[in-house]
């Protein structure tokens, strides 16, 4: 089969790999009809290229057709039509019976001392070969697929693979309430589907971004915007809330934060170190560049909420304690823990749509063509926000 694979920093290529076969009875093997490209995946293209290797296969969106199933699998069937959530989980461990599918205990990466493995995510997590490819093998499927109906189009379901539970997940921890303001720093995929959920229930969003497209996107939703380049944020924020700052704010950036240009030079030097020495100073140092959450924990108000979504990947990143704790902030993080948010979420992917999925993708793209569309989501170039593979 085609699939998308990792060569290096900057470098993937759509090549031919064996094609997936069950290993346990608790596998499932789909057909992929669509599979998207994540703000994730440009950490393993960029940063995170330590914990690669050469020849795995990219990817954690997938949607398809079950084509086959494991003895232990009774829950599908051949001919379904399925989600699978990024992360792999089990349904019936302690943790996942708390709602932290990302902390399965079955399948936590004990080896690396992560949680929950995930799909085409590094050694750190498992390095379960991913779904942007044309078939793809699926552990623990007696519980992780979400099962769709046939009809509409792919795009009215594939979010609930990573997208739409991560920015949910984003949502409910900011906890704020209808009338209550939440800034949004980062209007990418994640950051613009959080500005849709949270004026769905009804709370003002300042939504920040530098690139203009993506602004565009969020303002025309309803949202105030501002550009990081025009004006100091926090300032601006403050202005645009009687002084005191947002009631809460989502960081949907991480690691790649524009604006700082130090910690962007520890990233570029440790990528350059062989991988053995590049791994353990990932482990032991801060290479994050922190810019949105310093921002963020500024354009918070004095006993605000500040949830985390966006990806860091630094051991010892220094914060500036003494603000948080005499601020009082509440701070709250993780991976989505995508199956204890959709049945909330369902009941929006209805015809009236109004998170607008079915129109969320600026980019629909073959397969054949991943590595044009790496490059251009990476240099935001093209209008490029979330882009949909077609295998």
């Amino acid at each position: 089969m085609l699939a998308v694979t990792w060569h290096g920093k900057r470098d993937v290529r759509v090549e031919e790999v064996p094609d997936p076969v069950i290993q346990e009875p608790t596998d499932a093997i789909i057909r992929v009809t669509s599979s998207g490209l994540c703000g994730s995946d440009l950490h393993l293209y960029e940063v995170l290229t330590p914990f690669m290797t050469e020849g795995d296969v990219l990817g954690h969106e997938p949607m398809g057709i079950v084509e086959e199933v494991g003895a232990d699998v009774t829950n599908l069937a051949v001919g379904d039509r399925v989600v699978v959530p990024f992360q792999i989980a089990c349904g019936s461990c302690w943790m996942c019976d708390k709602g932290l599918q990302t902390q399965c205990e079955v399948t936590q990466v004990r080896s690396e001392g992560m949680g929950a493995a995930l799909f085409g995510y590094t050694k750190l997590y498992g390095q379960v070969p991913g779904g942007q490819a044309e078939y793809l093998r699926v552990p623990q499927a007696q519980y992780g697929p979400i099962k769709v109906e046939h009809g509409p189009a792919d795009d009215r379901f594939l979010f609930l693979s990573d997208v739409l539970p991560t920015a949910w997940q984003a949502v409910e921890y900011a906890d704020a309430s209808p009338g209550e303001t939440v800034v949004v720093i980062g209007l990418g995929p994640i950051g613009d589907m959080a500005a849709r959920i949270l004026m769905q229930r009804g709370c003002r969003v300042i939504g920040v971004d530098p690139v203009a497209e993506r602004r565009a996107r969020v303002s025309q939703r309803g949202a105030d915007v501002l550009d990081p380049a025009d004006a100091d944020v926090i300032d601006a924020v403050r202005e645009l809330t009687d002084g005191r700052g947002g009631d809460a704010v989502i960081d949907a950036v991480g690691m790649e934060a524009h604006g700082s240009p130090g910690p962007k030079l520890a990233q570029d030097l440790v990528g350059m170190l062989p991988k053995a020495l590049a791994r353990s100073a990932m482990s032991a140092v801060g290479v994050d560049r922190l810019q949105a959450l310093y921002t963020s924990i500024g354009a918070v108000r004095r006993g605000g909420t500040i949830s985390l979504s966006g990806v860091y990947g630094g051991q010892k990143d220094p914060l500036p304690m003494l603000t948080m704790f005499d601020k009082q902030i509440t701070l709250r993080m993780g991976q989505a823990n995508v199956k204890r948010w959709v049945d909330d979420i369902l009941p929006l992917l209805v015809d009236e749509d109004p998170l607008g999925v079915d129109d969320f993708a600026t980019h629909h793209t073959p397969l054949a063509d991943a590595a044009m569309a790496y490059q251009q989501f990476q240099q935001k170039q093209d209008g490029t926000v979330k882009v949909v593979f077609k295998p």
